[in-house]
């Protein structure tokens, strides 16, 4: 079956915030299609809503297998993916003691800070006049202060942390020629530095809850804190902030501004505008982490044999219209939307619920403070970048 399909390069054609109609073409014709992408070895990539989350939570298909391959991947370093390459019952294991620290509780308890954060940087926008750089006057510095006050990181530090973030979700090439490999080692030293200290000092903070959480008398391990506090955090906790925060109004001001003022009019909205753009803005520059069958599994016509790798394509899922009404149109009063921009399964997203505050929060702060916010150089003037991990725009000229 595998040799008698046609392989195409992969990721697709991406332009802004738009998913390729490819995506839709394969989901009604060939859901499970193969693929190569610049670097490994070739792929199923599921498009069908049901089939990808199937594979993120049938445990016929493994993260764990994946560790030593060649796995399919944008970048040519391979890196270690930490909590992210681990099958239950570790990873069970592992994500049970994060909750213990990470709650729901503690996220909202964050949501007063995160408002006053966001009233700080807009005020500073407006003393800097228009045009502002929605991506470099809020976007990016809430999440990194909101990640790096978390885990008691020194506010002189902060722009380490924001190197470490742009560098673990592009290649070397956007990223000042650092590779994978000295990210990472820096990233892990300041990491074990700070552990030690809350180690000899208890904190109240995240990390110092990671640090302290027991199960039965299990606890973290010196790696598993250091992969869960540094790249686990920075990627899910920052990046899908700073990149979905200005594709969300850039979707909104561009192609939907009657969405926009249906949200001014009922800011009652904005918790499900955000789930809304959540699923229709992907996030991710294509699928990604491919998960391994340990065996034989058959969709329809199609059987993925023991040792393949499958790459879930959650923008295509996403826009499934088997499961979303007219999926291709931003309705942020839909009713159902049980999305997965986070994923879905044992390795749903560690920060969802901390990225869902901060996006809530910054939104309602620009919608209040600016009712005429708009692009004064129109779409062509905002910048995009598409990464190894997430894409969204790196310059965002604003006024109001």
């Amino acid at each position: 079956m595998t040799a008698e399909r046609q392989i195409r390069d992969y990721p697709f054609d991406m332009t802004e915030v738009d998913v390729s109609p490819l995506y839709a073409k394969l989901r009604a014709e060939e859901p499970m299609s193969r693929v190569r992408l610049p670097y490994g070895e070739p792929a199923w990539l599921a498009t069908r809503y049901a089939d990808v989350k199937l594979v993120m939570a049938d445990p016929r298909f493994s993260r764990e297998l994946a560790q030593g391959l060649d796995q399919p991947r944008l970048r040519e370093e391979v890196g270690g993916d930490g909590i992210m390459g681990m099958d239950p019952p570790d990873h069970t294991r592992l994500r049970k003691l994060v909750n213990k620290a990470f709650t729901a509780r503690r996220i909202e308890q964050m949501r007063a800070d995160i408002r006053s954060r966001c009233a700080r940087l807009i005020d500073a926008m407006v003393e800097k006049g228009q045009p502002a750089d929605l991506v470099e006057d809020l976007a990016r510095p809430l999440p990194v202060s909101v990640i790096c006050d978390l885990l008691g990181v020194p506010f002189e530090d902060h722009h380490m942390f924001r190197k470490w973030t742009e560098g673990l979700t592009n290649d070397a090439t956007m990223n000042g020629g650092y590779g994978l490999d000295e990210l990472g080692d820096e990233l892990g030293e300041y990491m074990s530095t700070l552990i030690a200290k809350r180690r000899e000092e208890p904190t109240d903070d995240l990390l110092g809850a990671l640090v302290y959480a027991r199960d039965d008398g299990d606890k973290l391990t010196e790696d598993e804190l250091i992969s869960i506090s540094g790249p686990g955090l920075l990627t899910g906790g920052v990046e899908t902030v700073s990149s979905g925060l200005p594709s969300f109004f850039f979707t909104l001001l561009a192609d939907f501004p009657d969405q926009l003022a249906l949200l001014r009019s009922r800011p009652e909205l904005l918790p499900s505008a955000v789930e809304e753009l959540l699923r229709y803005v992907p996030i991710n520059t294509a699928a990604m982490f491919a998960r391994y069958a340990t065996e034989d599994v058959r969709f329809g016509d199609v059987v993925v044999r023991a040792g393949d790798p499958v790459m879930p394509a959650l923008g295509a899922a996403n826009r499934d219209p088997e499961v979303f009404e007219d999926p291709e149109r931003l309705d942020i009063t839909r009713a159902s939307n049980p999305h997965m921009a986070f994923g879905h399964g044992p390795h749903h997203c560690i920060g969802a619920a901390l990225a869902r505050l901060e996006l809530q929060e910054a939104m309602s702060a620009l919608l209040e403070r600016f009712p005429g916010l708009h692009l004064p150089g129109g779409r062509e003037s905002v910048q995009w970048q598409f990464g190894v991990i997430v894409r969204g725009p790196v310059s965002m000229p604003v006024g109001w």
